[in-house]
């Protein structure tokens, strides 16, 4: 590996878990307006936010696996991995669902005909 892949693989894990500072922000602004409207389909992304949640324990075990203050196996990515993709699609398959209950049939316009009687 190149000296600035080197250089990236060292700095990737801080400079994502400042990225995800931003990213909980969004979402504490998303859930409050979430419980101003109560009309908001909020549960998919729910598992999104658990999924981000997940991607950050991931992040910091990391940079601790780093600096060497724990020793755990790299295998335990792996398991972080899948569950935020198990928490992502679940996420996809409740938005479809909503999808398809809300907007499969939509209300039909009233027919031309009675529109000019009113």
């Amino acid at each position: 590996m190149s000296e600035f892949g080197l250089a990236v693989a060292m700095v990737a894990p801080y400079y994502n878990l400042a990225l995800v500072i931003i990213v909980l922000y969004l979402f504490i602004q998303l859930f409050r307006t979430a419980q101003e409207n109560p009309d908001v389909y909020i549960s998919p992304w729910v598992y999104l936010f658990l999924a981000v949640c997940t991607f950050v324990i991931e992040e910091v075990v990391t940079v601790l696996r780093a600096l060497g203050v724990i020793d755990v196996g790299r295998q335990i990515n792996g398991f972080f991995e899948l569950v935020i993709i198990i928490l992502f699609l679940y996420g996809i398959l409740l938005q479809t669902r909503y999808v398809q209950m809300v907007f499969a049939h939509p209300p039909t316009p009233e027919p031309l005909a009675k529109q000019k009687k009113k």
